[in-house]
């Protein structure tokens, strides 16, 4: 049996060593730079002039062969787009989101459609036991005799299963629940979680199999655990939504092998994720269409371009100070968008309480849906709806000013899929020769022209 090796900590901030934790590093003064690591051994210290035996080669890049390197495709494809057309071999892949949200079901299920030929899948849980785990596989229908499940929390357990068993894909259910023994801390500390993660991208890398790491998350929504996480894997997802809400959105926020600006949407249902072929559908579906403080934004994910309905709701405040509220928006660009309605176009916003949502829990990053949610204010400011048939693509400027966005064709052409017979967007836009699949360009050079054209 091979002896434990002792565990040091080194100063993220100046690389000092100790022997023990301290708040302050002794040297650089950083507080909580220590991190705990496995200390070198004693017999294994080389040179920089001694080669380690067996070590790797550098090879000609002009030479190396990718053909019997090809993707795993996954067969859900809002999981496909979100990986940039599938799992490649070797990849380290981290999902994290708020517990309950269905990272534990959506992989399980992903399991069970490549648990299919003559390699395994392997679904290592640390936090379910296996009679846990075949409980929720039957319910979502996700029984395969390919399908290997194991429990357990030793990092070398699992890695020699892995090596045994050479499956197609292995799960780790999750990341903070795995330990090793060469490390005197317990699961879950930043030392475990960051050996425990270094040891599985050398598994994954060495063997080729792909390897995804299920990651708790803090209260700020943020992968619980040091940064250097996010560094070491080569994807990093993100399932968001609310809890009590049907709708999931799969985005990656870090991907080595594809665009960082894809989503997945996926409905929760009572046989796990399914996946919306339509989210612009579907998030319209309930929409009502004579509603005041409703505006229809054509907004674009990766892409894929969104259509998702804006909602808004101003009232008399009734303190002193009125209250601005978004959801699916920055509350910075709801309070940028509310001083240019009130200077601009003249609307009396100062004692008025502002409430903005995005229909299905969707967050809109890009200022292309500016338009669509000034409409939405002035329209239930007003007490006019605006017409059902009217979608709003643009940016809005400080002088009040409609600014133009990219990939508008993109956006008509979905757009008049959905029946929008009409689409209002920048002055300049409108002037360019598009293909509007039908609909028809309503251009307005000002925000105030804009609300003229739309609530009339």
């Amino acid at each position: 049996m091979p002896k434990a090796r002792k565990s040091i900590y080194v100063c993220q901030q100046c690389g000092a060593e100790s022997a023990r934790w301290f708040g302050r590093c002794p040297t650089c003064s950083a507080w909580n730079s220590l991190v705990e690591t496995v200390a070198p051994a004693e017999n294994g210290v080389r040179g920089l002039g001694s080669p380690t035996p067996g070590g790797a080669r550098p090879q000609s890049l002009a030479r190396i062969s990718v053909a019997d390197y090809p993707r795993l495709p996954v067969p859900i494809g809002e999981f496909n787009r979100v990986l940039g057309g599938g799992i490649v071999p070797g990849s380290l892949v981290l999902i994290g989101g708020d517990p309950g949200i269905g990272k534990s079901t959506l992989l399980l299920q992903v399991s069970a459609l490549l648990a299919g030929g003559e390699r395994p899948v392997l679904y290592v849980s640390g936090e379910e036991s296996v009679q846990q785990i075949k409980m929720r596989a039957d319910r979502l229908g996700a029984t395969r005799e390919q399908l290997l499940v194991l429990s357990e929390t030793n990092l070398e357990s699992v890695a020699q299963q892995v090596r045994e068993l050479h499956p197609r894909l292995a799960i780790i259910d999750s990341i903070q629940t795995m330990y090793l023994d060469e490390l005197e801390t317990s699961a879950g500390s930043i030392g475990q979680l960051r050996e425990c993660t270094a040891r599985l991208m050398r598994l994954a890398k060495t063997t080729h199999i792909p390897i995804f790491l299920v990651g708790h998350v803090t209260k700020d929504g943020a992968i619980a655990g040091p940064r250097v996480l996010e560094h070491i894997v080569d994807t990093v997802l993100y399932l968001e939504g609310e809890r009590f809400h049907s709708y999931r959105l799969l985005r990656a926020v870090k991907n080595r092998f594809g665009s960082t600006n894809e989503i997945g949407v996926f409905e929760m249902r009572g046989e796990g994720l399914v996946e919306v072929h339509n989210p612009s559908e579907a998030f319209l579906a309930e929409r009502s269409a004579g509603a005041t403080g409703s505006a229809v934004a054509v907004t674009l994910e990766g892409t894929r371009p969104l259509l998702v309905e804006v909602q808004a709701l101003t009232t008399t405040t009734s303190f002193g100070l009125p209250r601005r509220t978004a959801n699916g928006i920055e509350t910075s660009r709801l309070l940028m968008l509310t001083a240019v309605l009130t200077k601009r176009v003249g609307l009396a916003l100062s004692n008025q309480d502002i409430y903005v949502n995005v229909v299905g829990g969707l967050k809109i990053g890009e200022p292309a849906a500016d338009v669509a949610v000034a409409l939405a204010i002035a329209s239930s400011f007003r007490d006019r709806p605006v017409p059902p048939d009217l979608t709003a693509v643009g940016e809005v400027g400080l002088a009040g000013e409609l600014r133009t966005v990219g990939q508008v064709e993109r956006r008509l052409a979905e757009a008049a899929n959905l029946g929008f017979k009409r689409c209002l967007l920048p002055a300049a836009l409108a002037r360019r020769p598009l293909q509007t699949g039908g609909a028809e360009l309503v251009g307005a050079s000002s925000l105030a022209e804009a609300l003229e054209v739309a609530l009339d």
